[in-house]
């Protein structure tokens, strides 16, 4: 069957690719400086009162690419004609494997199990593989137990196999897609689909939450890295490849076999396109936009025969988009004819309009097939349950859902496979982090460099002379791995972690120490040799979603250290080329202009060997590889140009989309504004105390019996009873943290209060946890307060005293306190005012330097405490 019709195949062109419809871009994609053409500006949001209005036949009209099979639906009516209510409604949830046990599965008949970016088997984020098999088997083995009654339905294991099978230890692990995008090569991205699927299936899944076909438009967005472009046009030429690759080809050999995995396209849709660039945000814009620019990845991923797609956290213009039925089941399954099943986002039900995480019939009936449900699994089973026997979901709109699950599970073949380690990869270990993997890994991080500046051609290196390798990213595996790496935000790992890649520095040793030369590794610029050359490598920490969410596009504002690095060695009359890590394009104009070269290397993942290949001339003089890469995000002027993209009116990037120097182009730069074009303070998503002061909208104030909102601006500052004094110290900085000395006369506190209520509810969903660091000094004589609040009668408070206690004293360490415990001792997350407030009525001193959300891996310690 052809995949599209003649007319369809025009309405498809012309809605998803061409983007005639709404005139948002022409797109070429350039490279040695060229801007790219550019048609009218994108049409402004509809008015109010039409919003919500969503027009079908405006959209793409599609044929599913997958005929028709009687025999299938046979085994289907088969199947379902005997299941019970409450097998049929287990098919449609999906739990996560830290709060769902093989024991659950066999009892409640569930469909799905999804192992979250911080759940690993025995909660062990360095779990070896063999426990993840392991693991898959024992699920599957409880999803077709005889003894549980059922029909014996094998379950489907979903994980965020998102740049590589990420989450396991040895895997090869890709450049994210902001990288990807860069290098316009959408055949590479297909063999990326292949490599990924292989290595997941060797540990038991048979699912990845991939590919992101987001088209971010606000660089502040925490999950920029995610996106392949802030272009459509790029983004829909991939969508297709990336699915073709991890299914395989609908009609060709091999298509959803044992050696493929199904796809989940996300998400759906408009999640790069929120206000302020807020992760979970409101998506405000016209039905054109939303189709043209928002949902341009998806005809060509469905034309792909994509199996599942995945609902957005996103709201688009007010509605939730996991309940928003036009959306979801008249555009998505109706005109666009969708042939898989939707599958929910992580508790994304729970913010439909009247739901809960626990109980949400609305975004079923809306057309969420599968509930993403990973800590309410057991509420929203019983929830729709009892939602199906009163008629609130119909047993139409059920059985439609679990047909859909059934059909993807049996195309996969699932219910022939046997249990994942007797499958054709199942335990072949060897394969992860495999050569002939790990090749098209390297290739793609070469052709994703982006050359932004090359003065006087220092590039490429002659790799016979002395080089010097610094800058905190130059041999961390971690950092240029970026987020979404071995657990949620990518943080905490180690260099053991990583036993099949290559750091920036290992890549610049071997080949310069093979051609003669001499490299040196020196984080901070101490060199022991003067070099000729320094490499300096520096950027973004991981992070992933929300926690990645800033406020403005400043490269660590307050923080000049990486470019003092830079000038100081320019001044000892040392060339410096500078790789710059990061999962956005961020605005660096001064260390630009501080560096003879300079290099835009995205998060490349574990072949950090690729970026010597391109930096590095052979033994013989002549250029290994050139640069390829050009930019898919457009590189901001100012700090505060964060949605300045390719089409738009006033169009005026430092580097435009398309920009890409090579090594024939003249690489010369004069020198670029160093004005930021930040006025104020603008404290970036989730930090609230940092170098010695509250962050911008915060304030801190002391509370005592007699005295009460005691600013503490300078220091020392002391209640008027002398129950609390507060003074500066020193941690990494000069006055850089706070001492909190209780007197033990009476009952005080320090708060932190802002001066707008803050909603944390998105970020209590999952495993946030505010963070602490401190340090103690004397014993604890009593019980510590830490609580966050909104007010009388609307606070949470957790007892920091055993905590503290165990902590050596005078050592820093960090602490968390997940927010869920906030909440269930009684705070309302949605409009905290005192973030946190710490109090003691005996003896106590404590220091703090910084106060921030983060996750347990960002913690030594965790405090233990009662959640629901």
């Amino acid at each position: 069957m052809p995949l599209l019709s003649l007319r369809s195949n025009r309405r498809s062109i012309r809605h998803a690719l061409a983007l005639a419809t709404s005139a948002t871009v022409l797109l070429l994609a350039g490279c040695g400086g060229t801007t790219p053409a550019t048609t009218a500006q994108a049409p402004a949001p509809a008015a109010k009162a039409d919003a919500n209005a969503i027009h079908p036949q405006d959209w793409p009209e599609l044929t599913w690419p997958l005929a028709d099979d009687p025999a299938l639906e046979k085994r289907i009516d088969a199947l379902m004609a005997g299941m019970s209510v409450e097998q049929k409604v287990g098919q449609t949830v999906q739990g996560d494997i830290a709060s769902m046990t093989p024991d659950d599965v066999r009892r409640y008949h569930i469909g799905s199990v999804l192992a979250g970016g911080n759940s690993d088997p025995d909660g062990k984020y360095d779990a070896p593989p063999s426990a993840w098999l392991k693991l898959a088997d024992a699920y599957y083995a409880a999803s077709m137990d005889p003894a549980s009654g059922g029909p014996g339905i094998p379950i489907i294991f979903g994980i965020d196999a998102v740049h590589g099978q990420s989450n396991i230890v040895g895997a090869t692990l890709f450049p994210h897609n902001i990288g990807l995008g860069a290098t316009r090569n959408p055949d590479l991205m297909r063999q990326i689909g292949q490599v990924t699927a292989v290595e997941t299936r060797t540990t038991g899944m048979e699912w990845t939450f991939a590919p992101t076909v987001a088209v971010p438009q606000d660089d502040r967005w925490g999950r920029t890295y995610e996106g392949y472009s802030e272009s459509p046009e790029v983004v829909a030429s991939f969508a297709g490849k990336v699915v073709e690759g991890l299914q395989g080809v609908p009609g060709q050999p091999g298509f959803l076999d044992g050696h493929h995995v199904i796809a989940s396209v996300k998400h759906y849709a408009g999640d790069g396109g929120t206000t302020h660039g807020k992760d979970q945000g409101d998506t405000q814009v016209s039905e054109a936009v939303m189709r043209d620019v928002h949902a341009a990845g998806y005809p060509p991923a469905i034309q792909a025969g994509a199996q599942t797609v995945m609902a957005s956290f996103n709201s688009f213009n007010g509605v939730s988009m996991h309940g928003h039925k036009p959306m979801l089941t008249d555009v998505l399954k109706g005109r666009m004819h969708f042939g898989g099943f939707v599958v929910g986002d992580w508790n994304g039900h729970g913010k439909v309009a009247g739901c809960t995480n626990d109980n949400c019939p609305a975004s079923f009936n809306a057309g969420v097939d599968m509930l993403m449900a990973p800590d309410s699994w057991k509420g929203i089973y019983e929830s729709n349950v009892a939602a199906v026997k009163s008629g609130v979901i119909s047993m139409e709109r059920l059985d439609e859902a679990v047909r859909r699950i059934l059909r993807v599970k049996l195309r996969l073949g699932l219910f022939e496979a046997g249990k994942p380690s007797t499958r054709p990869l199942g335990g072949k270990f060897e394969l992860l982090g495999a050569p002939e993997h790990r090749a098209i890994a390297r290739q793609a991080v070469r052709e994703s460099l982006v050359l932004l500046k090359n003065q006087d051609r220092v590039l490429p290196l002659a790799p016979k002379q002395r080089v010097l390798v610094a800058g905190d990213g130059a041999d961390d595996l971690g950092k240029q791995s970026g987020g979404w790496t071995l657990n949620w935000q990518g943080t905490g790992t180690k260099r053991a972690d990583y036993p099949n890649a290559d750091s920036i520095w290992d890549g610049l040793k071997q080949q310069v120490t093979a051609a003669g030369g001499s490299a040196e590794l020196a984080i901070d610029g101490r060199y022991r040799t003067k070099p000729d050359v320094a490499v300096v490598v520096v950027g973004e920490n991981p992070y992933a979603e929300f926690q990645g969410d800033i406020a403005t596009l400043a490269y660590k504002p307050g923080d000049d250290s990486d470019l003092q690095l830079i000038k100081r060695l320019r001044s000892e009359g040392i060339k410096v080329v500078t790789v710059f890590l990061s999962g956005r394009p961020l605005w660096v104009n001064r260390e630009i202009n501080a560096s003879d070269a300079f290099v835009a290397a995205w998060l490349p993942g574990s072949e950090g060997a690729g970026i010597a290949d391109v930096l590095l001339r052979r033994p013989d003089g002549s250029v290994q590889h050139d640069f390829k890469g050009t930019l898919s995000f457009s590189w901001p002027r100012t700090a505060v140009q964060y949605q300045n993209n390719v089409g738009q009116k006033d169009y005026d990037p430092q580097f435009a989309f398309g920009f890409g120097l090579r090594y024939a182009d003249n690489g010369n730069l004069t020198a670029l504004p160093e004005v930021s074009g930040i006025t104020g303070e603008q404290g970036d998503a989730g930090v609230y105390f940092n170098k010695g002061k509250p962050t911008a909208g915060l304030a801190m104030r002391l509370s005592g019996v007699k005295q009460s909102e005691l600013p503490a601006v300078t220091f020392p500052a002391v209640l008027s009873d002398a129950s609390l004094k507060v003074s500066a110290i020193d941690h990494k900085a000069q006055e850089d943290a706070r001492r909190l000395q209780w007197s033990g006369s009476g009952k005080a506190n320090m708060a932190l209060l802002s001066t707008r209520p803050l909603d944390l509810t998105r970020e209590s969903n999952g495993d946030v946890q505010l963070l602490l660091t401190v340090r103690r000094t004397g014993a604890i004589a009593g019980p510590v307060g830490l609580a966050i609040g909104c007010g009388q009668g609307c606070e949470g408070r957790v007892d920091l005293a055993p905590t503290l206690g165990a902590i050596a004293e005078g050592e820093w360490q960090t602490i968390g306190v997940p927010l869920k415990c906030f909440a269930t001792a009684g705070a309302d997350l949605s409009k905290i005012e005192r973030l946190p407030v710490l109090e003691s009525a005996t003896a106590l001193d404590l220091s703090v330097s910084r106060i921030a959300l983060g996750t347990g891996n960002d913690a030594k310690t965790v405090v233990a405490c009662a959640t629901r």
